[in-house]
């Protein structure tokens, strides 16, 4: 196990995130304390750190930049918010290389530096049955929608959620979704969930709004169905991404208006945006 020691903060993260904003600016990256590390199942851990500002002002499927203990590694994560509790943060991610190991290995006490939150979130505005559908690690940003919906009186939200095998989320999104319907590889996937519930999903009076994030053939499937049933369809894509920020345009993605930048212009983009029918 390596152990990394961050250098101290020239100011306390508190300081610079009131500076920032008492300017009129967004925050910059800073250090904030890791409140917790929980292994969900196997290589997919929950990271939790104190941030007011983060806590305060994520939206459903806005991201963070979280940066590597190890300063050999300056490229940030973006993972998608999860859940907020009073003043703490919760990212999903899964452990895929050294970068993410690293992070996984993070506990209680220990700093680490972050931003955000960035992106543009769902629109949940209106009030709608919301249908979360998710799938693998595209599952976390929808937990903090359903979070994010469930004090509302004028919304109905059903999570439907994909897995490899083992349904790390349903406990967690159980907490705030009206209903939670679920599926693994080795029974089908979330579009047999979709047409298994077709009657009961699109039954409720009023507007029914599909929400999505997940791998892309995922999404795409999901986009069809919904445009089959002429329904209004947002899906939060997923890219590689260097900044988070729109600067290094690594993460783009083609639209109906050109390629757009999935951190700045999205990450959430409507069916239609997207040209998918």
């Amino acid at each position: 196990m390596t152990t990394f020691t961050p250098t101290a903060p020239a100011a306390p993260a508190t300081d610079i995130v009131a500076q920032a904003v008492a300017a009129g600016f967004f925050p910059p990256r800073h250090p904030v304390e890791v409140t917790g590390v929980a292994e969900l199942t196997a290589g997919v851990v929950r990271l939790t750190f104190r941030d007011p500002y983060i806590a305060a002002h994520a939206k459903a499927a806005q991201f963070v930049d979280v940066f590597s203990p190890d300063p050999l590694k300056p490229m940030p994560r973006p993972f998608g918010v999860s859940e907020v509790e009073g003043d703490e943060v919760s990212v999903i991610f899964a452990v895929i290389g050294k970068g993410t190991a690293d992070l996984a290995e993070l506990v209680p006490g220990d700093m680490i530096d972050v931003m955000g939150p960035l992106g543009r979130p769902f629109n949940v505005k209106e009030p709608a049955h919301y249908v979360l559908v998710g799938g693998g690690l595209g599952v976390p940003p929808l937990i903090r929608t359903a979070q994010q919906l469930a004090d509302r009186d004028d919304v109905t939200c059903t999570a439907v959620f994909g897995y490899r095998n083992e349904r790390f989320a349903d406990r967690i999104v159980g907490r705030y979704a009206d209903t939670t319907l679920s599926i693994s590889d080795a029974e089908g996937n979330v579009v047999t969930l979709l047409d298994r519930h077709e009657e009961a999903l699109l039954g409720s009076a009023g507007k029914v709004t599909i929400l999505a994030c997940g791998p892309l053939p995922m999404m795409k499937a999901v986009a069809h169905w919904a445009a089959e049933r002429g329904l209004a369809c947002q899906l939060s894509m997923e890219q590689h991404m260097g900044c988070g920020y729109g600067t290094c345009v690594l993460c783009t993605v083609d639209t109906v208006d050109g390629r757009l930048k999935v951190c700045s212009d999205g990450p959430v983009f409507t069916r239609e945006r997207l040209g998918w029918e």
